[in-house]
């Protein structure tokens, strides 16, 4: 993945920010919107480009835009490298493959115990009953 180049293609917004910070936030647009186009991005190929959509599908609007926000901070640029940071982790693990699940097998010595679990619970049982042919 060509971090450079998909850093490259972003586009960032800047307002207000709200919370803590008197008369600073009212000033100041420290509130920063990462967007990124995922169908029109030149760096990645097709089909890292379905796997994005397919999985990031609930953070990606009707136009094929991905948003991050970030208001953490009261510095926009620390604001905009935290929604840089975001924005590189959420496509690094959606890109990453997902392992397949390896079936396992029980153990025959975990059967044979729970076998022999079984059998001396019917011991028990068995031994608390009453003859009623006497």
């Amino acid at each position: 993945m060509n971090i450079t180049g998909i850093i490259g293609e972003l586009t960032f917004k800047f307002s207000r920010s709200g919370g803590a910070g008197g008369q600073h936030v009212n000033k100041v647009s420290s509130k920063v919107t990462l967007q990124w186009n995922v169908e029109h991005s030149t760096v990645l190929s097709a089909e890292e480009k379905a796997i994005l959509t397919e999985k990031l599908s609930n953070r990606i609007n009707k136009e094929g835009i991905l948003q991050l926000e970030a208001d953490t901070d009261r510095s926009q640029l620390r604001n905009k490298e935290i929604a840089i940071d975001r924005f590189l982790h959420l496509v690094k693990d959606a890109l990453l493959p997902i392992k397949p699940r390896k079936k396992t097998k029980i153990p025959y010595s975990s059967v044979l115990k729970r076998l022999d679990r079984k059998k001396q619970q019917a011991q028990l049982k068995a031994s608390r009953r009453r003859n009623f042919e006497d």
